[in-house]
């Protein structure tokens, strides 16, 4: 699956050798096209565990029984080489403005496409290439939760450009990164001025005595129907359960948490901390591990015991993963300006969303229009950078 970009070939005979088309999610959940999907993960040119088939799927069979949404698979030379999920929506947020979108749910943290590496600009304008010949009622292409730098947003920009195609970023924001050649110990001591690390040890040992404080670390399957039993009750019994947004709220989103984690780590994709208080969990975190980076997908602490920072105490045993062969890097996955974890990770991750005019010259005219309307007279574009 890895290809050589050193000879990459002209936009014709990459357009000879290159298709994307789209089919229905349900005709792709296949044993062999599972295969195909799981090699071309592994060969990616950015990882994306949220498209990957372990999760998209579990989301896709939980939040979208009635079929809305497709996926758009791209081929080259007659293998699996790009996959990205779509779906043409009625209305843009509050306005009735039809448009084709990639399909981001409440619990899909980053949009971007899973690609081959070295085939990044090949899919993207076969991308375009379906889109400019199937653009329907859709007046645009909207990506969100795209990342802001990279190989896929470099070779976004260059195909752009070589096609004089319009876009704009419409909404940009930093979120918290792990990413340093530290070790964790010191990570830890830059991180936190000596005051705050004096308060967490005080409040680890002010926990202790309430009972035995133990830490587990698993990255196997071990009770792991159990342990994501704990999680969702953990989860459900905090404010997240009180404002119905905890992912036991509701039964789709229980039934996707359960299926993917099991999938993650049948996928050796999942990692397990848990801070427990007399074999009581009052703190729990699930990562993805998609090398060469991971992803701080969710977490939960009992509020009980909110005084004690379990959430931190455990955040503070979750940095080892800078010591962790083969991952140099971690998304946080949490909103800009999170009051916890922008305190302990600082580097930051650059995401947005992304209008892209699609179709012909009406079509783009009108897209103009609109980003003109929803950014004022001067769009930002989408080189704009967020301080």
């Amino acid at each position: 699956m890895r290809r050589d970009s050193s000879a990459a070939p002209s936009n014709e005979e990459a357009a000879r050798q290159s298709c994307a088309r789209l089919a229905p999610w349900r005709s792709l959940d296949t044993p062999e096209f599972r295969l195909a999907w799981d090699a071309l993960a592994q060969w990616a040119s950015e990882p994306n565990p949220f498209h990957e088939s372990w999760y998209l799927l579990a989301a896709l069979r939980a939040l979208d029984p009635q079929g809305s949404v497709a996926i758009l698979r791209f081929d080259h030379d007659g293998e699996l080489a790009g996959i990205l999920p779509l779906r043409r929506e009625p209305r843009y947020y509050r306005w009735p403005i039809p448009q084709w979108c990639n399909w981001v749910h409440g619990n899909c943290f980053l949009g971007a496409p899973l690609v081959a590496a070295g085939l990044e600009r090949p899919f993207w304008r076969a991308l375009f290439n379906w889109l400019d010949q199937n653009a329907g009622a859709g007046l645009f292409l909207h990506l969100a939760q795209m990342p802001l730098d990279g190989p896929l947003h470099a070779a976004l920009q260059a195909v752009l450009a070589e096609q004089g195609r319009s876009a704009a970023l419409v909404h940009g924001e930093e979120r918290a990164m792990l990413a340093s050649s530290l070790s964790a110990p010191d990570y830890f001591e830059s991180s936190l001025s000596g005051k705050k690390r004096k308060e967490l040890r005080r409040q680890h040992n002010r926990l202790g005595e309430l009972g035995e404080l133990t830490f587990e670390r698993r990255d196997d399957d071990h009770r792991l129907a159990r342990w994501i039993d704990d999680f969702l009750a953990l989860e459900h019994s905090g404010w997240k359960g009180a404002a119905g947004s905890a992912l036991a709220s509701h039964q789709a989103t229980a039934r996707m948490f359960r299926e993917a984690l099991s999938g993650a780590a049948a996928q050796g994709r999942l990692e397990r901390l848990t801070l427990s208080l007399d074999d009581e969990p009052i703190a729990m975190l699930a990562n993805f591990i998609s090398p060469p980076g991971s992803y701080s997908y969710k977490t939960a602490f009992d509020e009980r015991y909110a005084r004690f920072s379990p959430g931190v105490l455990l955040q503070r045993e979750n940095l080892a993963l800078l010591d962790r062969d083969g991952i140099d890097w971690c998304d946080s996955c949490a909103a800009a300006d999170h009051p916890m974890i922008d305190h302990i990770w600082r580097e930051r991750r650059l995401v947005g969303r992304l209008s892209i005019a699609i179709g012909g010259g009406l079509r783009r005219a009108l897209f103009g229009q609109l980003v003109r309307a929803e950014l004022g007279r001067n769009p930002t574009g989408i080189d704009r950078q967020t301080g």
